[in-house]
């Protein structure tokens, strides 16, 4: 008979690219993964993976099996939670991934409580960014993601996942106490063309979004300095190295040298949402997990 177990690892390597990357998504050790996809090989008498330059793929027999595997287990993932819901237990080991700001500012105050309310839920935390999340919790590498979508910037999500809405939040224009634009009540893209930029890397979402701000002016912001990190943000803007558009969520406190100016046209608005397997749907703990992060606003 097919280890489930070994196919969920499987499947993970297939995904990751190399033992080390599935392991690690997993929380296992290499050797671990290593011999459960061999006892797997030996179970379907096919071999399963195929090394590729410094990486590995699934061979054709590999994918088949992970393709109808995995319908196995997403209906062996809903039986077990239509028993808990009925048992009315909310127990089991979720691994839950979410952005930066919500780990802070919302997980991080929320999961103390659930877990003292329920000790037999273990919970294990990843910070991602949210495509990666939206794709990890696809490919069952993790059980709950919390993600953010700006405005119309599509955050696409496969048919399998349900999304529930569990908070928003606002960016402000975060500038020196020192700034001509402190003492705005608001401030539009067209008072800011000129300002040095201090954002997140090209690709990201937050720097999307800051390019989008820009649409229709003719310009794109000018950024000086790019970081990953918002706390590394407000330290730049407090240094007079620029200006930086950051959400409320999980911002550290600005002190007495900074202010926080609200932005029009647009209003720089993100949607937190959660995301999980809707063979999923009927958990308890993950209907727990959910209860405790809805009303996440930051604004």
């Amino acid at each position: 008979m097919i280890d489930l177990v070994a196919l969920d690892a499987l499947r993970a390597v297939g995904t990751h690219g190399s033992v080390v990357a599935a392991a690690d998504a997993l929380g296992f050790t290499p050797s671990a993964v290593s011999q459960q996809v061999k006892r797997l090989e030996k179970q379907t008498g096919v071999p399963l993976l195929e090394r590729v330059g410094r990486g590995v793929m699934l061979t054709r027999h590999g994918r088949h099996l992970v393709e109808q595997g995995g319908r196995l287990l997403s209906d062996l993932e809903e039986l077990q939670a239509g028993l808990h819901q009925q048992a009315g237990t909310v127990a089991g080991h979720v691994r839950l991934t979410a952005f930066s700001t919500a780990m802070r500012g919302l997980i991080a105050p929320a999961l103390p409580a659930v877990l003292a309310a329920h000790p037999h839920l273990r919970v294990s935390l990843a910070e991602r960014e949210p495509w990666d999340t939206v794709s990890l919790v696809a490919s069952g590498q993790a059980d709950l993601g919390v993600a953010h979508s700006w405005g119309d910037l599509p955050l696409v999500i496969p048919d399998h996942l349900a999304r529930r809405t569990v908070g928003h939040d606002l960016a402000e224009v975060i500038v020196r106490r020192d700034h001509p634009l402190a003492c705005r009540d608001v401030v539009a893209p067209r008072d800011l063309a000129d300002e040095d930029w201090i954002a997140t890397a090209e690709g990201t979402i937050c720097r999307q979004w800051l390019n989008r701000m820009f649409d229709g002016t003719g310009r794109l912001p000018r950024i000086a300095h790019v970081s990953m990190e918002f706390d590394s943000h407000l330290a730049l803007v407090r240094a007079g190295l620029g200006i930086a558009l950051i959400p409320r969520l999980g911002r550290a406190p600005l002190g007495e040298d900074l202010v926080a100016v609200p932005a029009v046209d647009p209003v720089p608005r993100r949607e937190i949402v959660a995301l999980y397997r809707v063979s999923m749907s009927d958990s308890p703990a993950i209907a727990a997990l959910l209860s405790a992060l809805d009303g996440g606003e930051g604004d």
